[in-house]
Formats: structure tokens, sequence, C-alpha cells
């Protein structure tokens, strides 16, 4: 029995290389149970993303009956603590330890803030909805508790990704710092995936009871993944006294900002996010009102936005190991994702679900190539001493481009229903698609935009 188990394990890891997606990230310096194990902060990081937008987002509206004004501006909050991923990059980078670490406490610090939002959070919930004997607490206190806590749990995330990104670019040889970078977010994807289906399954018959013990189970969980997730990763260095003064972060971002078209690249990856997420709101509404979709269909929306991203990671990893250049690979990106928004678009006239389903996919394989591209080069062109930093910049840059994205995406599509309603133009002018079509144009736009700035980033690299 005992020979027929050692044949089975070695025929898995002989598998595993050719089969299991990023496998061949791992290296004799950075076997793959490392990097799986250093990967479960995403998955910690995506379990706490589904919690916020999706699972909470849903409960909150219909279970709990808080306005969804409301619900929007909690779910926004997060994003305030997004610029302040590059001064924590910045500070991970010139941590002084008397243990010799420099990212691990930045992201034991990050989960133990998140971990906190979540401890509070379904209490506050429960007392901003007004449900049992929280009504005798003033309004206020529930506003005030719930905001601190998804601040909280979005701060917390903001920290653990940048000072863990960092991290692995520290760990992995060069060669292999796109596969890992994929390894890193295939492995955020499966942890939404996964979370996703478990949230769903905790709450089928939902009682507030239920939900305090899921989102204290999702705090609990976050420690756990981040505590095997850190242990002996980051090697000890011997601490010396500075023979000179180290530069402030306003003097180092001065020497980021001058270095290799930083600002040119940043603002290409908040063109090119923007221009994948405006939509994030409105796929499964506009699914619903103008295909007549169920709601178990456009439920399969999400998952076949993860299958597209996660191919599409698969595949710009393997190509930028090879040396190609990633602001093409970006480009390729963005060029996937004006199809993709017209297939979307005709779907309606022509009342053909694949279309919609194929434009679906082909916006995530697209933003995964964008994503995948644009993080690579971010890598490759940041200084060994300022990769915090650069991560950081890269990961504001996209966080804030996306929340503001979202929030005009779904505002933008309300005037254009409120012209329409109006009247102000003339009598079918505005139909039930208009608002939708006039945002998925606005991508389109927004994506030629993204390619015309990364040609003189192509240009200079060749």
């Amino acid at each position: 029995m005992n020979r027929v188990t050692k044949k089975l394990m070695q025929s898995w890891a002989n598998l595993g290389p050719r089969y299991l997606p990023f496998a061949d990230a791992a290296s004799d310096h950075l076997p793959l149970s490392r990097l799986l194990r250093l990967s479960l902060f995403q998955v910690s990081a995506g379990m706490a993303l589904v919690l916020l937008v999706g699972t909470l987002n849903r409960v909150m509206i219909v279970e709990l009956h808080v306005p969804a004004s409301i619900v929007s501006v909690m779910i926004s909050l997060p994003i305030i603590f997004a610029p302040f991923r590059a001064l924590i990059g910045f500070r991970s980078d010139n941590h002084k330890s008397a243990l010799g670490w420099r990212r691990v406490p930045y992201i034991w610090k990050g989960a133990l803030v998140q971990f906190g939002g979540l401890s509070i959070m379904p209490f506050a919930l429960l007392v901003l909805s007004g449900a049992g004997q929280s009504q005798q607490a003033p309004v206020w206190v529930g506003w005030v508790a719930s905001g601190l806590a998804f601040l909280l749990v979005g701060a917390g995330i903001h920290i653990t990704q940048t000072v863990g990104l960092a991290l692995a670019t520290d760990l992995a040889p060069e060669a292999d710092q796109p596969k890992v970078v994929g390894l890193m977010y295939v492995m955020q994807l499966m942890g939404m995936i996964v979370s996703a289906l478990l949230f769903g399954w905790a709450l089928q018959e939902f009682s507030p009871g239920k939900l305090i013990q899921v989102i204290q189970a999702s705090a609990v969980v976050t420690i756990v993944l981040n505590v095997i997730s850190l242990w002996k990763q980051e090697p000890r260095i011997q601490v010396a006294k500075p023979r000179h003064q180290e530069p402030s972060f306003i003097e180092s971002w001065q020497m980021f900002a001058r270095g290799g078209n930083a600002m040119r690249r940043l603002l290409v990856v908040g063109f090119g996010t923007m221009a994948f997420s405006m939509n994030e709101v409105l796929l499964e509404p506009y699914g619903g009102q103008i295909l007549n979709m169920s709601v178990s269909e456009t439920t399969m929306l999400t998952a076949i936005l993860a299958v597209g991203g996660l191919i599409g990671f698969s595949w710009a990893s393997r190509v930028l190991s090879k040396g190609t250049d990633p602001f093409y690979m970006a480009s390729i990106g963005a060029l996937v994702g004006i199809p993709a928004f017209i297939l979307i678009v005709l779907s309606a006239p022509l009342a053909l679900k694949t279309l919609f389903l194929l434009g679906t996919f082909l916006i995530g394989f697209g933003a995964g190539l964008f994503s995948h591209g644009t993080l690579t080069a971010t890598m490759q062109l940041a200084p060994a001493n300022q990769r915090g930093l650069a991560l950081g910049a890269w990961g504001a840059v996209q966080a804030t481009a996306a929340g503001i994205a979202i929030g005009l995406g779904g505002v933008m599509r309300d005037i254009v229903v409120a012209i329409g309603a109006a009247n102000w133009l003339p009598e079918g002018l505005i139909t039930a698609t208009t608002g939708y079509s006039f945002v998925y144009f606005l991508e389109i736009g927004l994506l030629i935009a993204t390619i015309f700035a990364m040609t003189t980033l192509l240009s200079k690299k060749k």
C-alpha cells in the first residue's frame, strides 16, 4: 500500500509542471509548494472581496433592507485607502526591523487590520439594519461602525496585496517573475470562486445568526491563511546602521517618476483599468433587463469573467516568460476588449445571448492580458530598492481607477435613462439599451486611448 501511495504521489508531481496552471513558475530556489503557500494571502484577499462586493451587497439590500445608496457608499469606502498603496510599498522597501524583515511586518499588520474589520462588521451591519434589539441604538452608530468595518477590511486588503506582491518579486528570479505574478492573481481568482460558492451555500437559509457566523469564520480564516502564507518566507537579513540618511517618500517618488516613463505607464494603467471596469455594475442588469436572462443565468457571468481572466493570465505568463514586451501583451489585451464590447452591444438588437456570453468571456480574457502586462512591466522596470513603491503605485492607480469607473458607469447609465424619461430628445431616440450602450462605447473609446498611449512605450523598448 505504501509503495502504491508513493507511486501515485510521484505521478502527480510529474504531472504538475505540465498541466497545473503556472506550475512552471517554480524553481529549485522557489519550489511550487512554497509558492502556493505564499499565494494564500491572495486567497484571503479574494475571499474578502467576494464578501464585500458580492455577498454583503445582496444581503444588505434584500435581507437587511438597507437602502441601496448606503450600500454603494459602504462598498466604495475601501477605495479611500487605495492611493496609500504607494506609501505602504515605499515603507516596506525601507523598513528596518530588529528581526531583519522588511515585508513580513507590513503583511502581518494588513492581516490584523483586515481581521479587525471583519470582527466588528456583522454586529455593525445588524445595528445599521435595525434588526432585533439593535433598534434601540442611534442610527449614526450603525453608519459609523459599518463604515469603519468596510474601511478596515479594504485597508487590510490593500496593505497585504501590495507588500505581498513585493515579497513575491523579491523571492522570484527575474526570469520567473511574470509566471509568479500570474500565479498570485490566479490564486486570488480561485479564492473568489471557492468562497462565493461557500458563502452562497452557508447563507441559503438566511438569518442574522448565520451572517455573524459566516463573517466571523472569514475573519478567522484570514488570520490562518496569512500565518501559513508568511511562515519562513522572507529571509532575515542583518540590520546594519545606515551610513547615509534614507530618502523620504517625496524624494523616492520623484526619483521613481523620473525613471522609465513611470507617469505614462501609470496613465496607461488608469485608462485601461477604467475601460475594463466601467461595466462591472451593468453586465448583470443588462443581461436581465435587455436579454431576459434569469437570475441563475446572470449569476454565471461572474464565473465566465473569472474563467476568461484565468486563461488570460495563464497565456500571458507563458508568453511573457519568453521575453515578450509586456506592453505588447497589454496592447493585445486592450485590442481584445474592443470586439468584446462590440459583441455585447450587438447582442441586444440581435437578441443573441451567445454573443453576450462570448463578449463577457473576452472582457475577462482581455483584462487578464492587460493587467498581467502592465504589472510585469512595473516589476521589470522598477529598481530593486523601489519594488514596493512601484507595485504600490500600480495598485493605487488600478484600484482608484476601478472604483471611479464603477461609480461613473452606473451614474452615466442613469443620466441617459433620465434624459429619455424627461423627453428632452425626440421620442424613440433613447431606448432601454441606450444607457448601457453609451457606457460600452465609452469603454471602447478608453481602450483606443490606452492603445495609443502605449505606442510610445513600445517604441522606446525596442
